[in-house]
């Protein structure tokens, strides 16, 4: 155990489905059910191949790889000229992606891990609040107006990181930090795209908790973060255990990951 403080030991599930996954095959996937799910509707142009190679963790010759796939497929098409790039097709096919189920195998694992991640989250929120300062602060706050102003999903997927590993930096311990963003990083790695209205929906809910956050309030600080954190269970993966319409989103929280 760290020196930074008594922290309870939590693992992250195995989640074995995807792991048998290679690289281009998860970002195939998870691009694919983002559209399956309709939280990339036909026409939507996809970020830059750099820009979602950092969304999901993957190198950039990975996602155009993926990319020329997902348009072979007739899921996505390339457009060229003014207003071109990479789109959803207008009729993309369903079920053309088999990589999917590896994914919708895991939701009950997935559950589990959003369960550990509010534990942790709620924790971090309540000392954070009592041992922030106003350099944290500033840069949470800078966070969040990256967020708002974020043009794609993948960008903002980028600063939503951030944020939530800098309010567990907040707390000055160390272990707080290593054991949330090993929690994190699981969920990320299951992070889809999604619309740019629900996450910034979704940062409201960031703007909260650093309002109360500044104000020294651990307890609002702990119901802003079990609201924002708990809508992952209606969110994460919507429709993957069948049902669902894709109505969801929190940040690099909802069925785009955590947020």
């Amino acid at each position: 155990m760290s020196s930074g403080g008594p922290l309870i030991v939590l693992k992250a599930p195995a989640l074995g489905g995807i792991r048998r996954l290679n690289a281009l095959d998860t970002v195939r996937a998870r691009i694919a059910m983002a559209v399956e799910l309709g939280l990339l509707k036909p026409g939507e142009r996809l970020p830059p191949a750099g820009e979602i190679a950092r969304a999901l963790g993957v190198g950039e010759i990975t996602v155009r790889r993926a990319l020329v796939s997902l348009c072979d497929q007739g899921i996505l098409e390339r457009r060229r000229g003014r207003g071109g790039g990479t789109l959803v097709s207008e009729r993309p096919p369903p079920g053309g992606v088999r990589e999917i189920e590896a994914y919708r195998s895991a939701a009950a694992d997935v559950h589990r891990l959003i369960d550990q991640r509010l534990l942790l989250e709620c924790g971090i929120a309540h000392l954070a609040a009592t041992r922030q300062g106003p350099r944290r602060l500033e840069e949470l706050e800078r966070l969040v107006t990256s967020m708002g102003q974020a043009s794609s999903w993948a960008e903002f997927r980028t600063h939503d990181e951030r944020f939530h590993l800098g309010v567990a930096e907040a707390t000055g311990l160390p272990s707080a930090v290593e054991q949330y963003g090993s929690v994190v990083r699981e969920l990320y790695r299951y992070y889809l795209p999604f619309s740019l209205d629900h996450l910034r929906e979704s940062n409201r809910g960031h703007a909260d908790l650093v309002a109360a956050l500044a104000a020294g309030d651990p307890l609002k600080a702990v119901e802003v973060t079990r609201r924002h954190v708990e809508v992952l269970h209606r969110t994460m993966f919507v429709g993957v255990e069948g049902g669902g319409d894709g109505d969801g989103g929190d940040g690099g929280d909802g069925a785009a990951g955590p947020g």
